[in-house]
């Protein structure tokens, strides 16, 4: 099937901390669609995973490319306004990948993380929707502990160090992406994530809502251990 679409494609943002469940919840809508739009999830983290598992030199990423993969990964570091054209070659490639379609909705999961991003990505996508993934940092613990969303079997960066130093970078660079889409006029949906909370769990308060519904006011809590 060939891949048609033009810039900027519709997308829906999930924001919220490690190991709030964002990758299986994305999956589950990519299964089941999302208010009748077939769903495309785009987890940029695993995407980052899967450049540096497959060491294929076919793929179109050079030498200091990968290096600088490995780097973000083992230090929980945010790609940065500079590091752009790299992440735009990874969204392009997966929407070829996936033969997205102009009638499809693309899952954000992972990008943008900060306003620059967001900024920049806007050339490519129209975030239409924002799912907050309301989880408190102590319920991330848990979850990381219990693997509650089923996907953290082999990372190798959930350390409790790694995993601090990720939530406090989401609460000081992501987390003010919700008055930046908020202002936008972006749709926001708070989903409440408990420590036991699963996709199933999370999708279903997603289907209780529809296109429209007006945005909510949202509160970053600060880590605490």
């Amino acid at each position: 099937m060939k891949t048609v679409y033009s810039s900027p494609v519709e997308a829906v943002l999930l924001l919220g901390p490690t190991g709030s469940g964002k990758s299986p919840l994305g999956e589950h809508i990519a299964k089941n669609g999302l208010f009748g739009k077939k769903a495309h999830h785009l987890d940029f983290g695993a995407e980052l995973r899967a450049i540096l598992s497959q060491n294929d030199p076919s793929l179109p990423y050079t030498t200091s490319e990968i290096a600088f993969i490995k780097g973000v990964l083992e230090q929980g570091l945010l790609l940065e306004d500079r590091h752009f054209p790299l992440a735009k070659k990874i969204i392009h490639s997966f929407l070829e990948r996936s033969c997205f379609s102009s009638n499809d909705v693309l899952i954000l999961n992972g990008i943008p993380r900060h306003a620059g991003q967001a900024n920049d990505i806007a050339s490519i996508v129209a975030v239409r929707t924002l799912f907050i993934l309301q989880c408190s940092f102590d319920s991330v613990f848990c979850r990381l502990r219990d693997n509650a969303g089923g996907d953290r079997t082999g990372r190798f960066d959930d350390d409790d160090e790694l995993v601090d130093k990720k939530l406090r970078l989401f609460n000081e660079r992501t987390t003010p992406l919700v008055d930046h889409y908020t202002k936008a006029g972006t749709t926001v949906i708070p989903i409440k994530i408990s420590g036991t909370t699963t996709a199933e769990d999370a999708f279903r308060q997603i289907s209780m809502f529809a296109p429209g519904h007006p945005p909510v006011p949202f509160v970053a809590e600060p880590p605490q251990r």
